[in-house]
C-alpha cells in the first residue's frame, strides 16, 4: 500500500481521477470493468489509473466499513485528551500506545486546545470508563480528558470539487 506519510498536497487529480476516487469511495469492491465503464475509460486505462493513484499516495487503502454495533461495540465516544505541559516529549509514545488499541477507531493529533481526539467504540459505559481511567487518565503524559458520547455518526463520502 501507499506510504501514508507521503505529502500528497501537490498531487493533481483530473476529472477522471476524481471520478474513479468517488466511485471507489462508494464501493471499493467495484469490479475494474464496471469502474472503467462508469469513469468512461478503457479497463486497462482504469487499472493503470488506480495503480497510479495508489502509488502516488492518493488512495491509501481499500477496506470494509464494519458496524461497531455488529461486533458488540454498542457505545461510541469522542475523547479529547490534553497532554501535560512537561510531557510534550512523550507525545509520540502516547500516540504509539493508543494506535493499536482495539477500542480506538480513529486517533487525531491536533493543534488547538486539545492535543488528541480519539474516536472509540466499546461494549458499554463500564468498558468506556475502564478505558478512560486505565488507558488515558493513568498515562503519565495525560493532563486531562473530556468524553462525549456519539449518538449518531455520518461519514461524508462526497469529495469537494
Amino acid at each position: 500500500m501507499a506510504d501514508m506519510t507521503r505529502d500528497v498536497r501537490n498531487e493533481t487529480l483530473d476529472e477522471v481521477d476524481r471520478r474513479i476516487v468517488d466511485l471507489l469511495r462508494d464501493d471499493a469492491r467495484i469490479p475494474n470493468s464496471r469502474l472503467a465503464e462508469l469513469a468512461g475509460i478503457a479497463p486497462s486505462t482504469c487499472l493503470a489509473r488506480v495503480r497510479s493513484l495508489v502509488e502516488r499516495g492518493v488512495i491509501t487503502g481499500f477496506s470494509a466499513s464494519v458496524s461497531p454495533a455488529a461486533l458488540g461495540l454498542g457505545l461510541e465516544a469522542l475523547i479529547s485528551v490534553s497532554i501535560r505541559t512537561g510531557a510534550r516529549q512523550r507525545i509520540g509514545e502516547f500516540r504509539a500506545d493508543l494506535e493499536h488499541r482495539p477500542e480506538v477507531r480513529q486517533l487525531f493529533f491536533l493543534g488547538g486546545a486539545e492535543d488528541f481526539v480519539l474516536h472509540v467504540a466499546v461494549q458499554n459505559t463500564d468498558a468506556l470508563r475502564e478505558f478512560v481511567v486505565e488507558q488515558l487518565s493513568a498515562h503519565p503524559a495525560v493532563a486531562s480528558t473530556r468524553t462525549s458520547l456519539v449518538f449518531q455518526h455520518h461519514e461524508n463520502r462526497v469529495l469537494p470539487k
